[in-house]
């Protein structure tokens, strides 16, 4: 067999192992292997370019005879004269490119980083060592030592050129999928943690009183579900800062951790609320934590040389008597630690026999069904700016009430009314109707102003959505890129199949598609890249945290780097400040959407703002002049 047969051999196995990969250590170690038991190389080695004083090449794997070997030689690639910098690696890693010694019988020991005799003991008769280089950058050496001389002519030197190539591409991609992977699991912890005290969150929260009521219902069990609120938090917040309410935050969360012990579980439930779940409990146990934790919870707590009392009130309530499902007894605690705080001891049991609050939310259900067929909502827009042009690029469509009596009713409260009434469907067909009269009052006037318009999960569950669709683009005759759609990942996930049919269908019409609050869904990569999808729209929870929590900056940083790989543009939501804005412009992000851009008003009014607003002349190089 030729020494060029021989290579193309080697290259076929390091191919193949280059495909089963799964980790760095065992890219290496394989290759290694390959090279040696079925290339027949006398041995093969891996190192890596360290960037320490001594620009050190630390050995990272190794196969063949090579026992002893880096006892007796310390390779470096910096420039001089001494051993550990001779040699053909030393030499391919300053160079960044393929040395080649074919007889080492020929050379003296100052050329060679071991003796002459010991590398014709071991049976080195000839040395090629090829650069690893990623990205332009040299990271490392594969060094392959032959027991023929004149072994590595150009075209087996060629051969194993492209596998030191090839095994480079593959430590690149493992890399990425590890950045990407560790991504992956920051979100995730973010999804179901609290930023701040890394509690369970919210929905963590509701996810493990689900099981525990499951379980108390097969065991015929009680439990209990306290809810701490924080008094003080928001006058601390005012008064001394937002800094110091994250500390009165973190300290009773650290408190009651400490008190509740290992069984029973702790979450941030609200800004300033926490919930403890009581497993197996009654009302009498529940009373005591409750009693325990108020004089434990309430100690002074220092601020900037200050000690405040915290000021907490603890509400209670019990599965089956209060509630069989999550939000009933979290609700239900945080009604009664309203009512604790009219009590001298600040904790009691839940005592409503019927909820106030649950008769306001069905009168307002049927009255904002009414306000959608009455056309009583009000169309409202955010701006959207270019990162890199200071310049206008959109907006995205939001829907307001006005109530009668109420006034301006939350949009997340109305939302949700929405959601248990059934009446998302009709809700989204009132914003699609006025979204594309407001895009069309625009384009009559020469506006080319793309306006996004949100889908939720149950909208992509409708059969009739994209014939609705289509029908008002023949009503309008809107050019499609007029009209965008944001869809949230959560939304996706609920029915991925389906979900990706009806985005298929979306971009035969021609328009754009974002997935809006991307970073606190579970979708997977490979099913993102299925998606016809445009852009990404980072969840507003991490953009606003970026310059404070580090888990929030990786997301962020990630995000824009996974979104630019797959070709896709990325909106960073909730932009509050310059500083993260131009945060977000050193990251390379497209767009920004926020109070720093423009806060929500109605569409009728964009032109005014656009004449008043700073984005209208930005600045050259994408700076805003905003002073």
């Amino acid at each position: 067999m030729s020494y060029a047969e021989r290579a193309l051999r080697t290259l076929s196995a390091g191919n193949r192992t280059l495909l089963r990969a799964q980790d760095e250590a065992t890219l290496l170690q394989e290759m290694c292997r390959v090279i040696v038991d079925l290339g027949g190389y006398r041995m093969a080695w891996v190192g890596f370019a360290e960037h320490d004083e001594a620009l050190t090449i630390r050995p990272m794997a190794h196969k063949g005879f090579e026992e002893g070997f880096f006892e007796i030689a310390h390779f470096t690639w910096a420039e001089g004269d001494s051993e550990d910098s001779r040699g053909p690696t030393s030499q391919a890693i300053r160079s960044g490119k393929p040395a080649v010694v074919q007889d080492t019988t020929k050379l003296s020991s100052s050329q060679l980083p071991i003796p002459l005799a010991e590398t014709l003991r071991r049976g080195y008769a000839s040395i090629a060592a090829f650069p690893l280089i990623i990205e332009g950058e040299t990271i490392g050496n594969l060094t392959i030592f032959a027991a023929e001389p004149d072994a590595f002519d150009d075209c087996e030197t060629g051969l194993l050129a492209e596998m030191a190539d090839d095994l480079a591409f593959g430590i690149a991609t493992l890399r990425m999928r590890e950045r990407h992977r560790q991504a992956e699991e920051t979100i995730r912890h973010m999804a179901f943690f609290d930023a701040l005290t890394d509690l369970p969150n919210r929905s963590s929260v509701s996810e493990a009183l689900t099981v525990e009521i499951t379980q108390a219902q097969l065991e015929n069990q009680s439990m209990a579900v306290l809810l701490v609120k924080i008094g003080r938090f928001q006058e601390i917040s005012d008064t001394l800062g937002y800094q110091e309410g994250d500390h009165l935050i973190v300290e009773m969360g650290t408190r009651l951790r400490q008190i509740a012990g290992p069984n029973k579980s702790v979450a941030r439930v609200g800004e300033d609320e926490f919930a403890i779940i009581m497993p197996r409990s009654s009302a009498e146990a529940a009373m005591r934590v409750a009693h325990h934790a108020m004089r434990e919870v309430c100690d002074p707590v220092i601020f900037a040389g200050m000690a405040m009392d915290p000021h907490a009130h603890i509400g209670i309530s019990l599965f089956p008597g209060h509630g069989n499902t999550p939000e009933a007894l979290l609700r239900r605690a945080k009604i009664a630690a309203v009512q604790a705080r009219r009590t001298a001891c600040k904790y009691t049991l839940y005592k409503g026999t019927e909820d106030r609050e649950s008769t306001r939310r069905l009168e307002l259900m049927s009255e904002l069904r009414s306000a959608i067929d009455q056309n009583e909502l009000l169309l409202y827009c955010q701006p959207k700016v270019s990162i890199g042009s200071g310049e206008i690029c959109g907006a995205e469509a939001l829907v307001r009430w006005q109530h009668p009596q109420h006034g301006m009713i939350a949009t997340g409260e109305f939302i949700a009314l929405a959601e248990h009434a059934g009446l998302i469907m009709p809700l989204t067909r009132w914003v699609l109707e006025a979204a594309f009269r407001q895009s069309y009052a625009w384009y009559e006037r020469g506006i080319r102003r793309p306006l996004s318009v949100n889908l939720s999960a149950q909208d992509l569950r409708d059969p009739r959505l994209i014939d609705r669709i289509s029908g008002l683009f023949a009503t309008w005759a809107l050019p499609p890129e007029l009209v965008q759609f944001e869809l949230t990942e959560s939304a996706l996930m609920e029915d991925p199949a389906g979900a990706l049919e009806t985005l298929d269908r979306l971009k035969e019409l021609g328009v754009e598609l974002f997935i809006d609050d991307f970073g606190i869904g579970y979708s997977s990569l490979s099913y993102l890249q299925k998606l016809p999808v445009d852009s990404l729209k980072i969840d507003h929870s991490f953009v606003t945290s970026m310059l404070t929590n580090e888990g929030s900056a990786v997301i962020v940083h990630s995000t824009v780097e996974l979104g630019h790989n797959l070709g896709l543009g990325v909106v960073a939501e909730g932009v509050e400040s310059e500083a993260l804005w131009d945060r977000l412009q050193a990251l390379g992000c497209d767009t920004a959407q926020g109070h720093f851009v423009g806060r929500p008003f109605p569409t009728a009014q964009f032109d005014e703002w656009e004449a008043q607003s700073p984005w209208s002349h930005p600045a050259r190089g994408g700076d805003v002049a905003l002073h």
